[in-house]
C-alpha cells in the first residue's frame, strides 16, 4: 500500500514538517506498507528542500527515495516500488508532480 501524508498544506514550519514525517514513516513501516508518499507542496520550496534533504541524509533507511519530476515509467526504482503494490492507481505517476516526494520502505 501507498500511503499519502500531506505537509505541505498545513502551515507547518519545515522541522514541525520533518518531525510529522519521521513519525509516518515509522508507522508505516510498523504496519508493513510498501511506501510514503509525502505531499510537500511547490510553494517557496522550503519544505521540499528540507524532505528531499532528509531524505539523502536518511541514505540505506529506504529502498529509495523517488522525486515526484521522476516518479514515472522510465524510472527503474519507480517501477519496482510499483510492482509491490496491489493498488497502483495513483494520479501522480507520470505527471513530473515537484511538489511529491516518494519513500520506498
Amino acid at each position: 500500500m501507498l500511503e499519502e501524508l500531506d505537509i505541505g498544506h498545513k502551515s507547518l514550519n519545515a522541522l514541525d514538517a520533518l518531525s510529522s514525517l519521521e513519525t509516518a514513516i515509522s508507522n508505516a513501516k510498523n504496519n508493513n506498507l510498501v511506501a510514503l508518499k509525502a505531499i510537500h507542496g511547490s510553494g517557496s520550496g522550503t519544505i521540499r528542500k528540507a524532505v528531499r534533504a532528509w531524505g539523502q541524509e536518511q541514505e540505506g533507511r529506504f529502498k529509495a527515495v523517488i522525486n515526484g519530476e521522476d516518479y514515472n515509467m522510465f524510472n527503474k526504482n519507480a517501477v519496482m516500488m510499483r510492482s509491490e503494490l496491489v493498488n497502483k492507481k495513483d494520479k501522480d505517476f507520470n505527471r513530473r508532480n515537484s511538489g511529491i516526494t516518494i519513500f520506498w520502505l
